[in-house]
C-alpha cells in the first residue's frame, strides 16, 4: 500500500503561481507513472500533467506553458510548479501514482483562482 499526500493549494489571484507537492511513503523510483490530475465542480476528473520514470512528459493542452511537473525520486516527491493561474484552473487537485485504474491517490488539495 502506498500512501499519497498533497500540500501547496490554496487561494491565489489570476496570474499568480502556487506549487503544489505530493509526499510518497514508498519509493517512488520503481513506479512508472505518476501524474496530476483535477477535478472541478460538476466536471470530469481529468490529466494535467504526467511524468513518467524514463522523464517522458505529458501535458493538458490547457496548461502547456504554464505548468511543469517534476518528480524527485530520491525524496519520493512529485511536485506540479504552476503560473498565470487562470479561474479556469479552480479544483481539487489530485496525485496519482502508478496509473488510474490499479494506482493511488492522494486525498487531493483545493486550487482557487479568484480576484
Amino acid at each position: 500500500q502506498m500512501q499519497l499526500a498533497e500540500s501547496g493549494g490554496g487561494l491565489v489571484q489570476p496570474g499568480g503561481s502556487l506549487r503544489l507537492s505530493c509526499v510518497a511513503s514508498a519509493d517512488i523510483w520503481a513506479i512508472y507513472f505518476m501524474g496530476w490530475y483535477r477535478q472541478a465542480p460538476g466536471k470530469q476528473r481529468e490529466l494535467v500533467a504526467a511524468i513518467t520514470s524514463n522523464s517522458r512528459i505529458n501535458y493538458a493542452d490547457s496548461v502547456k506553458g504554464r505548468f511543469t511537473v517534476s518528480r524527485d525520486n530520491a525524496r519520493n516527491t512529485l511536485s506540479l510548479q504552476m503560473s498565470d493561474l487562470k479561474p479556469e484552473d479552480t479544483a481539487m487537485y489530485y496525485c496519482n501514482s502508478g496509473g488510474t485504474q490499479t494506482g493511488y491517490w492522494g486525498p487531493g488539495t483545493q486550487v482557487t483562482v479568484s480576484s
